[in-house]
């Protein structure tokens, strides 16, 4: 097959979003097919506006030598007119790769509801759909509000649990969950969405002598959050129990799974939520919330715990039960590392996103919900 992606930026970009796509194009790369990636550049939300009046993107595009364009759904901004127009100039079918909708992030209302008006004629102007969560696709039904979605082509694919092979025996996660002070693991960028301020708030009702937490993400992403996160930990005495390593290795990621007890992320929302099924590899419970796809990946009071989004009183409760239950924060450790085994690989979830795409581009209209 030839494919042609459409994304912002580089390929490379850190998020769960931009890893789905990369591992997506090496396994197609792998199988022979041809992608070619069609890089538009960052920019504010109402310069992307302004490429569905590109013409050279749309002479592009249609001189495109492709049997399906994948688009991800974070370009919205950028076609939801312009697609309208390619319509009736090209013969190849368009499919957006939908991790997370922009309207279901916490912005101000009078932004929400814009974004929902741009990204329901956006996403009624595609062909189908690759969904990373059944929270994902309900999401795109209810924004649509008819029928479309039901009759376009469609698949949830759920993201790969095995991006780093863990080692760790249950040997080595029963001897963790009996040592050391609360060892707690925020990894995500330092945004409001993903919840560190939640944490914080709830980790200043502990001793400082029951917990440590490690923060791993990038801290540039949102500056004044950031500061504003900065001033939180030193006005509430939290400096020697709070380290920030910001952007690390894969090989330090690891070995900081390997040695921390608890995945604390309550975000706010998730599309679906990578990190907490790969620290399950390592024996990790998760903390996400209600809200968004972790109901699909955490079983609340057996593998990791769902609060309601800013529930400082229930997440406060459950870190202190797992920093003085350690036969409990050993059960639910073993029961993360078994759930890790049920959750799908990446081989999975490509082969089966390759799939779809050759019975699409050979005229068959499915939808594989």
């Amino acid at each position: 097959m030839h494919i042609g992606l459409i994304l912002y930026g580089s390929l490379n970009k850190l998020s769960g979003g931009y890893l789905y796509d990369r591992k997506l194009v090496a396994y197609l790369q792998e199988r022979g097919d041809s992608v070619e990636i069609i890089s538009l550049p960052w920019r504010n939300y109402l310069n992307h506006l302004r490429d569905n009046f590109s013409s050279g993107l749309c002479r592009r595009l249609v001189r495109l030598r492709a049997d399906v364009l994948l688009q991800d759904e974070l370009n919205h901004p950028s076609f939801f007119m312009l697609n309208r127009r390619l319509r009736e100039q090209i013969n190849y079918p368009v499919i957006s790769i939908v991790h997370l909708l922009r309207s279901s992030e916490g912005h101000p209302v009078w932004q929400n509801y814009f974004y929902r008006q741009v990204e329901r004629l956006y996403l009624s102007s595609v062909n189908g759909f690759i969904y990373n969560s059944l929270t994902t696709r309900q999401a795109v039904k209810q924004l649509l509000m008819d029928h479309k979605v039901q009759k376009s082509p469609s698949l949830v694919a759920y993201p790969g649990r095995d991006r780093f092979h863990p080692e760790i025996s249950a040997a080595e996660i029963t001897h963790r969950a009996q040592s050391d002070i609360l060892q707690l693991l925020f990894l995500g960028n330092v945004i409001t969405r993903k919840g560190l301020h939640i944490v914080l708030k709830a980790l200043k009702q502990l001793p400082t002598d029951q917990w440590k937490l490690t923060v791993i993400g990038d801290t540039r992403a949102e500056p004044s959050y950031a500061r504003a996160i900065n001033h939180q930990i030193t006005q509430d005495g939290l400096a020697k129990n709070v380290s920030f390593a910001g952007i690390v290795s894969d090989d330090e990621l690891v070995n900081y799974m390997k040695t921390s007890h608890l995945l604390v992320m309550p975000s706010s929302y998730e599309g679906y939520g990578i990190v907490y099924s790969e620290s399950m590899g390592f024996g990790l419970p998760a903390i996400g919330t209600t809200e968004g796809a972790a109901w699909e990946i955490i079983t609340h009071n057996r593998d990791g715990f769902l609060i309601s989004p800013g529930d400082v009183i229930a997440l406060t409760s459950y870190l202190t039960e797992l920093a003085q239950n350690r036969q409990h924060l050993l059960e639910m450790s073993l029961a993360a590392y078994n759930r890790y085994r049920s959750l799908p690989t990446w081989e999975e979830c490509t082969k089966t996103i390759r799939t779809f795409l050759i019975q699409l581009t050979q005229g068959v209209a499915f939808d594989t919900s």
